[in-house]
């Protein structure tokens, strides 16, 4: 077997290689794409009831199959089994609530015009690339497939290269669940060959959840083919606490919104900005419950910091936070490898983090929180703002009128006020800035991947 055409899926806590996989080859993605675009022919045209069906019957599995699921997510990358099977949850909701509410979302809208009847109505667009990380490698997924599917789409999955048997346990999920042969597809091939693909007439748009390197090309090479982009790229999220919050559910929000998925997601809180009168008892309290945060084995329920996924990944972080405290950081709690298997590192806090460190403006992707001190709630915002990214912000005040003229001057795709920044399919979800653009979930992100068609009918009536 040639080491060049395979992918080895490896557990991250062991670093034991679970399975091998081979790549697909070039023989069997012209088959791929075929197959999803016969299968788009047919399926763009099919009742939305059975859409619903469908998608409903996916759900269901999504359930019923839910521990065998988690289980392979917590080994192919690490995520505490806990996180990893609610994770299965909201990929099921998702996809109920668009079997739901497809059909309202894309319904003809009729306009005013001088036809004697106009309107719009949305039609799909042909079969959509998806490529996809490991974070969240269900969820990602989900969160585009639901929507597009149910819009008339075919899809291609080009996931992360170390989660190839949750790229292939979604696409049998669909099949086992009735969608027609070649509608989803997964492709295990690297990420040289998005290019490819890309290049295909038969690829009408392409959608990226990753880093802001990987969406920039993806951005590049789908720019020269004139196709379509929905972009969703790092983060760097402001957690704002103002001197009136309530600091007890502050706190206890923060530990989840930084170091849940063993903090690493897109939309982990990662700055910590406190107003001088509360930093000192912030960050006394935070660093109080990151001390009792539980490191292990992802497998085990009591378990809250798996892994990290790859050692790639670790070493990275490392340097990141090596880097900051040179530069004048300071490391209060842990922050470092730990000895042995697996790619584990310590839960860390930073305090003294200015903007121009590596923990203050890049994106930190594991479980490290970077504590900043504000003057005053004006300048809360301008070192909120002071980042490259705009996906997510959360912040915390007990006065309500504040914080909603606040939120008008937050650079962020979504601020969640008193509340933890997380997606939620009725909502839309996207950033601004380097973050990315477009929109997923909600009526919103159905509607990227269609034709927002104008139909015309006269003569009409001379106004």
């Amino acid at each position: 077997m040639d080491a060049h055409n395979v992918i080895r899926s490896v557990n991250p806590a062991t670093e034991e290689v679970l399975q091998t996989y081979v790549m697909h080859s070039a023989g069997q993605i012209e088959l791929a794409l075929h197959a999803a675009d016969r299968a788009f022919r047919q399926w763009s045209g099919s009742p939305f009831s059975l859409k619903s069906d469908l998608m409903n019957r996916a759900a269901s599995l999504l359930r019923e199959e839910k521990a065998r699921l988690a289980g392979l997510m917590t080994s192919e990358m690490g995520k505490p089994i806990v996180e990893a099977e609610a994770e299965v949850e909201k990929c099921a909701w998702n996809c109920e609530y668009y079997a739901e509410n497809a059909e309202r979302f894309l319904g003809d809208e009729t306009r005013e015009s001088g036809a004697s009847l106009s309107y719009i109505q949305y039609r799909p667009l042909g079969t959509i690339l998806a490529v996809m990380p490991w974070n969240f490698p269900f969820w990602q997924v989900f969160r585009f497939a639901a929507p597009a599917l149910m819009a008339g789409n075919a899809a291609i999955l080009k996931h992360a290269s170390n989660v190839p048997g949750c790229a292939l346990a979604i696409q049998e999920l669909f099949r086992e669940a009735g969608f027609p042969e070649g509608i989803f597809q997964s492709l295990l091939i690297p990420g040289s060959l998005v290019s490819l693909l890309l290049r295909d007439r038969r690829i009408a748009a392409v959608t990226l959840t990753g880093s802001e390197a990987a969406g920039s090309d993806v951005a590049s090479l789908a720019g020269r083919e004139l196709k379509k982009t929905v972009l969703e790229l790092g983060g760097s999220d402001p957690f704002i606490v103002l001197e009136d919050a309530d600091l007890d559910l502050a706190v206890a929000t923060a530990i989840k919104a930084r170091y849940q998925n063993t903090g690493q997601s897109c939309i982990a809180a990662k700055r910590f900005i406190s107003v001088e009168p509360v930093a000192a008892h912030f960050q006394e309290r935070l660093v109080e419950a990151v001390r009792s945060l539980r490191l292990g084995d992802p497998q085990d329920r009591s378990t809250q910091i798996g892994p990290l996924s790859r050692a790639d990944l670790r070493d990275a972080l490392e340097l990141q936070v090596r880097e900051s405290v040179r530069q004048g950081a300071t490391l209060l709690l842990g922050g470092s490898r730990r000895q042995g298997r697996g790619y584990y590192f310590t839960p860390g806090v930073l305090a003294d983090v200015r903007p121009e460190m590596p923990a203050g403006s890049e994106e930190v992707f594991g479980p490290v929180a970077a504590l900043m001190v504000a003057r005053d709630p004006e300048d809360a915002i301008r070192l909120a703002n002071e980042s490259l990214y705009g996906l997510g912000a959360s912040l915390w005040t007990s006065d309500l009128e504040r914080a909603r003229r606040m939120a008008k001057t937050i650079e962020a795709g979504q601020v969640f006020i008193n509340g933890m920044v997380a997606s939620d399919p009725r909502l839309p979800f996207g950033g601004v800035k380097r973050s990315g653009y477009g929109r997923e979930l909600s009526d919103f992100g159905i509607r990227e991947f269609v034709n927002i068609q104008t139909v015309w009918i006269g003569p009409g009536q001379r106004r």
